[in-house]
């Protein structure tokens, strides 16, 4: 038979009919969820995201670096290269609204009618939530379709997914124009 105490203990019964291993187990419980508890701001902040600071400011590299090949590829209207960007169930929607599978967008890519003069991008803000980076951006546009010029600036969101081959992938790609102040649509 277990001793009782004066001072009851937080959750645990001090009822002196209770096994004394039954009262060490639950008192074992409470002392790790109270260590958990006290650990958890610490470990919050030399892990954010579930990512080590070290491995997202590589993944930052590695997207920015993929962000050029991007914007390189569109300039030269580099298929292939563009292929090797987008995953398989890449799903795009344009400044017009129009949605694009991997297969139509290297396909607008490869005849396009659009002379690009200068993409300029600025304002980039990478954030990741596991597997999964964010990316938006303000795209400058300089180009015409030798009809009419297309030219302006763009906020456009892509989204990359690290595959299981640990290769980031665009799965998403939405752009909006921003208009001017009077510009008809």
């Amino acid at each position: 038979m277990g001793l009782t105490s004066d001072s009851p203990m937080l959750g645990v019964s001090t009822n002196p009919f209770m096994p004394k291993t039954s009262r060490l187990v639950v008192e074992l419980a409470l002392l790790q969820m109270l260590m958990l508890l006290l650990a958890q701001p610490v470990c919050a902040k030399s892990v954010q995201g579930g990512v080590p600071k070290v491995q997202r400011h590589e993944s930052r590299h590695e997207i920015d670096q993929l962000e050029e090949t991007w914007r390189t590829a569109v300039m030269n209207r580099d298929a292939s290269a563009m292929d090797g960007l987008l995953s398989e169930d890449y799903m795009g929607i344009t400044a017009n609204g129009t949605l694009q599978t991997k297969e139509q967008a290297l396909a607008n890519l490869r005849i396009a009618r659009a002379h690009i003069n200068a993409l300029d991008i600025s304002d980039r803000r990478v954030r990741f939530y596991g597997l999964t980076a964010v990316v938006t951006s303000l795209a400058t546009v300089e180009a015409n379709t030798g009809e009419a010029d297309i030219s302006g600036s763009f906020r456009y969101t892509r989204v990359y997914v690290r595959n299981p081959l640990g290769q980031w992938k665009i799965v998403s790609f939405e752009a909006s124009r921003i208009r001017q102040p009077g510009e008809r649509r």
